[in-house]
């Protein structure tokens, strides 16, 4: 029996992320495919094409991750595992992320994935990152979540405020710069959202 056949029985010929049963093909996991359904699924075009293209990505048609996430089939896990921290930034992705639970085989596998979103590879550079964990970079815009006294400016900058074009401070991850009330100042990533 052919990959694709064994997948399409295991799965009820539905896609093994967003159960679509239409245009279904064989996704191999990278980065090391070992010929076995193992480290494959059962895809719709869709979910192919925005894996494998992510600037094509509709955030909420990953909301079947809700579902899938939980299947008992390690090779799906590692997708959902995968696409969740892809999207993490949204912040239902991190929520869904944080009740997700791998073996420590699986988590590795996961993390191996070889598009660039290993936590390893990203150890070296600092990241900004706001109160949900989500990447902050310089330009984005971000939410105020708690009411905060500006020293030296005399105002409080309150809860909710979007802060524009923020400017990240080099040498500290937890430092932030951007315009209140006209003023340039600096904001602990912890006091933040970004929006989207």
């Amino acid at each position: 029996m052919s990959i694709e056949k064994e997948l399409h029985v295991r799965s009820e010929s539905k896609c093994e992320l967003c159960s679509a049963t239409d245009n279904l093909s064989v996704y191999e996991i990278p980065p090391e495919f070992n010929g076995t359904i193992d480290q494959a699924v059962l895809i719709c075009s869709t979910c192919h094409e925005q894996i494998n293209e992510p600037e094509k990505i509709d955030v909420n048609h990953w909301r079947c991750l809700n579902d899938s996430m939980w299947s008992p089939i390690p090779a799906v896990q590692v997708m959902a595992w995968r696409m969740l921290t892809r999207l993490s930034s949204e912040g239902w992705p991190q929520d869904l992320l944080d009740m997700l639970y791998l073996d420590d085989d699986t988590l590795a596998w996961a993390k191996a994935n070889g598009d660039g979103l290993s936590e390893d590879s990203e150890s070296d550079e600092i990241k900004h990152r706001d109160s949900n964990g989500a990447v902050l970079e310089a330009g984005d815009t971000v939410t105020l979540i708690k009411d905060l006294n500006v020293k030296g400016a005399n105002f409080t900058a309150k809860q909710g405020t979007a802060v524009r074009k923020i400017s990240l401070v080099p040498d500290n991850p937890e430092h932030i710069e951007g315009k209140v009330n006209g003023q340039q100042i600096v904001i602990l990533t912890q006091f933040v959202k970004k929006s989207n």
